[in-house]
């Protein structure tokens, strides 16, 4: 596995895996402010699909999950795969995501 490129990351740091299940890792470039600012949308976004889970609403059940993967997409655990890109993309991406949801869910 070892090629001699520094850039290379080892599959312990792509993917953790629970109760054998195969999960992609947040990309560790992320700046920790904007990762913690991600991390703070999924949480909420989670809780709001567990509400709208109890609640029958399928409209707001649509809207928290596209808010689920925009941040989501924006750590890097889903699209496309962080270790293909180099840093300042994967950045943007996350910053873009970031954008978007403070349009969609204002924090505080």
């Amino acid at each position: 596995m070892a090629s001699g490129d520094p850039n290379e990351h080892v599959d312990d740091e792509r993917w953790l895996v629970i109760d054998g299940r195969r999960w992609r890792r947040t990309d560790p470039a992320l700046p920790d402010d904007l990762a913690d600012r991600l991390r703070s949308h999924l949480g909420r976004a989670r809780s709001a699909v567990r509400t709208a889970k109890r609640e029958g609403d399928d409209a707001a059940l649509a809207s928290v999950r596209h808010r689920v993967g925009l941040a989501k997409a924006g750590l890097g655990e889903r699209g496309p795969r962080w270790w293909d890109d180099e840093v300042p993309a994967r950045v943007a991406r996350a910053r873009a995501a970031l954008h978007e949801l403070d349009r969609l869910a204002p924090p505080g």
